[in-house]
């Protein structure tokens, strides 16, 4: 009679565990979706998602994905730096075993107030810092300053020739030698319009001492 009993109550706990495991496993569902921010729509990466007074739950990955289970009714918690905590509650009326969701995350502004910072400790040694100020020059004065003619005269005597010139000195050069070719180069010394010029600037008080100014 015993053993009839024990044997009755096991069947029958046997018969409502299982009971209660099919319906579990009716509500559980597959839940996915993407974190994204109210404002731009671009994914929230790495958002913690709770089941409320439960230890279940996930985290999304870095485009905002997420993906776990849970059950029909469940109030989850989605929280991240910088966003306010927010809430879903997973229908229970659901009708299959997934449901997707695009969550969209309020940024959490914090306003503080102004600060105002001195590198100086008083007026006066501000006053001070501020009259011994080596202020730069500004664009337009720098720009005049690299453009003046003494600047620009000095730069291209110190500049040093080119391809292009190094090429036309050499050409020169050439064309000289190949001018005076079979033929001996006239000298200067034995030259009258060279004599006439001379003469002339020596009449003219040319070469005349000059009195340094």
């Amino acid at each position: 009679m015993i053993k009839s009993k024990l044997l009755l109550l096991l069947m029958f706990v046997c018969a409502f565990g299982q009971l209660d495991a099919q319906e579990e496993k009716g509500e559980l569902i597959q839940f996915s979706g993407v974190a994204v921010s109210n404002d731009s729509l671009n994914p929230v990466p790495f958002v913690t998602i709770l089941v409320k007074h439960t230890a279940r739950g996930t985290t999304s990955d870095y485009y905002g994905y997420f993906s776990f289970v849970a059950k029909k009714g469940d109030t989850l918690i989605f929280t991240s730096i910088g966003y306010k905590e927010s809430k879903f509650i997973v229908p229970d009326s659901l009708i299959g075993n997934r449901y997707s969701l695009i969550h969209a995350m309020y940024r959490d502004t914090v306003n503080i107030e102004t600060v105002n910072v001195y590198p100086w400790p008083t007026p006066e040694q501000f006053k001070e810092a501020f009259l011994a100020l080596d202020v730069p020059d500004d664009d337009l004065e720098v720009a005049r300053k690299n453009l003046s003619p003494e600047l620009l005269a000095s730069k291209a005597e110190a500049m040093p020739m080119g391809g292009s010139l190094n090429f036309k000195w050499q050409n020169q050069q050439r064309v000289n030698q190949l001018y005076f070719i079979g033929q001996y180069r006239p000298i200067p010394i034995f030259d009258p319009i060279a004599w006439s010029k001379f003469i002339q600037a020596w009449k003219n008080g040319d070469f005349k001492r000059k009195d340094k100014k």
